[in-house]
């Protein structure tokens, strides 16, 4: 698939790290170094702007190495761009550890999967198919 985008960072284009890799790393382009206090959130831009086909969406995800090694999260997780927005990917990070984090130009901050979606059409109905299941939820099958 062939996805156009416009890359005003300094950085190299989004890439797949390893062969069977769903997400592309997203990096910060910066002015200037971000210092992220503990508990606090800022919105970090990446000077990627893309167009999505109609039926697709970029979801953009945590990195698990930095949310392990230094509690770096995205506050709306995961965010989405839809295929009809044209401004620039930026990410919502937070931190939540108890330390700073540093956040400079080059620096992966995210990881973005384009995948394909549906558009529902809504069908209002009194009563839902029975199954197995029903309304059990939310540890409803036991402990783990």
């Amino acid at each position: 698939m062939n996805i156009r985008i416009i890359n005003k960072s300094k950085n190299n284009l989004p890439a797949y790290e390893t062969l069977h890799a769903a997400g592309m790393d997203l990096r910060a382009n910066l002015e200037e170094t971000i210092l992220l206090k503990p508990m606090e959130r800022k919105l970090v831009p990446t000077g990627l702007y893309i167009e999505l086909p109609e039926g697709f969406e970029a979801q953009i995800r945590p990195r698990s190495g930095l949310a392990f090694k230094h509690g770096i999260g995205i506050v709306n997780s995961p965010g989405t761009i839809d295929a009809d927005y044209r401004g620039e990917i930026k990410v919502l990070l937070i931190n939540f550890s108890d330390q700073l984090f540093e956040i400079n130009t080059g620096d992966r901050i995210a990881q973005m999967i384009v995948a394909m979606h549906e558009q529902v059409n809504w069908e209002q109905v009194e009563i839902l198919n029975e199954t197995t299941r029903g309304v059990g939820g939310y540890g409803h099958t036991g402990v783990g």
